[in-house]
């Protein structure tokens, strides 16, 4: 969702902490990251406890003005505009902030962005590029991008069935 840096390896005390600031400065789990901060460090279950509700606040909280350059680094502009079923001018301006994202836009942006993270676990930028756009055995031989075309909803079953083939990857590559 382009809140954080991806390449820690490990999370300690110190890392989690950054990590609910920054999701709290982006609006986000306020809540559970205020209930760290009188903690000096949290025990395992405390952490694995704060983890799973922020995850779950993530996955519900579109946050455009982070995800627009952290998505637009994987997929080229034309690629990006067509998966949200907008111009390439309106993504440039909804980059640079310009214009407001509409909440629709986002909300695709966002389920990219969730997408991409989940591939992320699997492959690397070219690899995340090319799997929106090759046949899917999951998918009934179709190919993701093919499931996100016009103005789609990411609770749509064609929406939902692109992320589930997404995060099975992840869950495949830690096994």
């Amino acid at each position: 969702m382009g809140l954080v840096e991806p390449d820690a390896t490990r999370l300690d005390s110190d890392d989690l902490m950054r990590l609910v600031n920054r999701v709290r400065e982006a609006g986000i789990a306020r809540g559970p990251g205020l209930r760290l901060d009188n903690v000096e460090a949290p025990s395992v279950a405390e952490a694995e406890a704060l983890l799973h509700v922020v995850v779950e606040a993530l996955e519900a909280s579109p946050v455009a003005k982070y995800e627009w350059p952290a998505v637009s680094r994987v997929l080229e502009p034309e690629a990006l505009a067509s998966l949200l079923n907008i111009s390439v001018s309106s993504l440039r301006r909804y980059l640079s902030g310009e214009r407001d994202t509409p909440d629709d836009v986002a909300a695709r942006l966002h389920h990219l962005a969730l997408v991409i993270g989940d591939l992320a676990g699997a492959y690397n930028e070219v690899g995340v590029r090319r799997w929106f756009e090759r046949p899917r055995t999951a998918l009934d031989g179709r190919r993701p991008s093919a499931l996100l075309e016009g103005d789609w909803a990411p609770e749509e079953p064609g929406p939902t069935a692109v992320r589930d083939l997404a995060r099975s990857l992840v869950a495949f590559s830690v096994t």
